[in-house]
């Protein structure tokens, strides 16, 4: 934990000086892609943020300008005495990839938070790997995308020991406006996925309904303006919408490969839910033929504009 002294003018008393002490928390972040720029970014603003290296330098060096510090290994990790370690990576593998090489290098006081969204058996054998070493490991899925993320304001699915529950809130009111305990690991992570299900099912009938109304030749805004009034209105046909009949597909900031990774996930935690596992199923299926086609790092509210996938 780091001190920071800050010193005031009390002139309007004795024209003398007075201190306070401010610690700030050290923060390892491992994952500073599309979602976790945002959140290393506002962390910045209350703690120490430690960085690490990543093929894509452009939001590493944005987060070094305004004061991350970028450790090139994992091996630099434990001189950093870190109080929260968070990890938000690409999927299950990488994360317990990331996991067995830094786990030797955490002291057991160090909180680790996991904001990756894990397949159905993720979570727990990420909570094994660090539990060998006696580190206390943190789920954390989170709702919302990019844009929520820099802003602060996503939402945040908790999973873990109840005694630390406040202390990784601590953290994460970072960068979420809401966090909700679920309970163990395992849980919050299943919740995680049944959340996304929701929303990608969502945002793939919104993808839909634009495609046939632009095959149809029916006035998209009318149509969107009657759609916001009924039951069909949703986060999902917000963020698209109003770039959408400007033409501009890139409202919903998520790509193709990710969605059909996240349907992959959650078409196997479903698996002994028919009507659930159909329906994901269908679903699945439209991004892989997307992916197949070429279209994977596009953003799934580009497909509108694909004639076929």
């Amino acid at each position: 934990m780091h001190q920071e002294i800050i010193k005031f003018d009390n002139s309007l008393l004795n024209n003398n000086f007075f201190t306070i002490v401010i610690f700030m928390s050290n923060v390892g972040f491992i994952g500073v892609g599309y979602m976790g720029y945002g959140m290393a970014k506002n962390l910045l603003k209350k703690h120490n943020v430690f960085i690490f290296a990543h093929k894509n330098r452009k939001p590493i060096n944005k987060l070094k300008k305004i004061g991350a510090k970028e450790l090139k290994s994992y091996n630099k990790i434990k001189k950093q005495k870190l109080d929260c370690l968070m990890i938000c990576v690409t999927n299950t593998p990488v994360a317990i990839n990331v996991a067995n090489k830094i786990k030797e290098q955490l002291e057991t006081k160090t909180l680790v938070i996991d904001l990756t969204t894990h397949n159905k058996n993720g979570a727990f054998k990420m909570d094994k790997i660090f539990k060998s070493k006696k580190i206390s490991y943190n789920f954390c899925g989170v709702m919302g995308g990019p844009v929520q993320s820099e802003q602060g304001i996503l939402g945040g699915i908790y999973g873990g020991k109840k005694n630390n529950f406040l202390k990784c809130k601590k953290y994460l009111n970072s960068f979420c406006k809401s966090v909700f305990n679920f309970g163990d690991v395992s849980k919050a992570s299943s919740a995680k996925l049944l959340s996304n299900f929701l929303s990608l099912m969502t945002t793939t009938s919104v993808i839909e309904f634009f495609k046939s109304a632009k095959k149809l030749d029916i006035n998209i805004k009318l149509l969107c303006d009657v759609a916001r009034l009924g039951s069909g209105n949703s986060g999902a046909l917000d963020r698209i919408a109003d770039k959408a009949i400007k033409g501009n597909y890139k409202g919903y900031v998520f790509s193709v490969d990710n969605t059909y990774k996240d349907l992959n996930y959650i078409n196997d935690l479903v698996s002994d839910l028919p009507n659930a596992n159909k329906l994901s199923k269908m679903a699945k299926s439209f991004y892989k033929q997307a992916s197949k086609k070429g279209y994977g790092n596009l953003l799934v509210s580009e497909l509108i504009d694909k004639e076929k996938y």
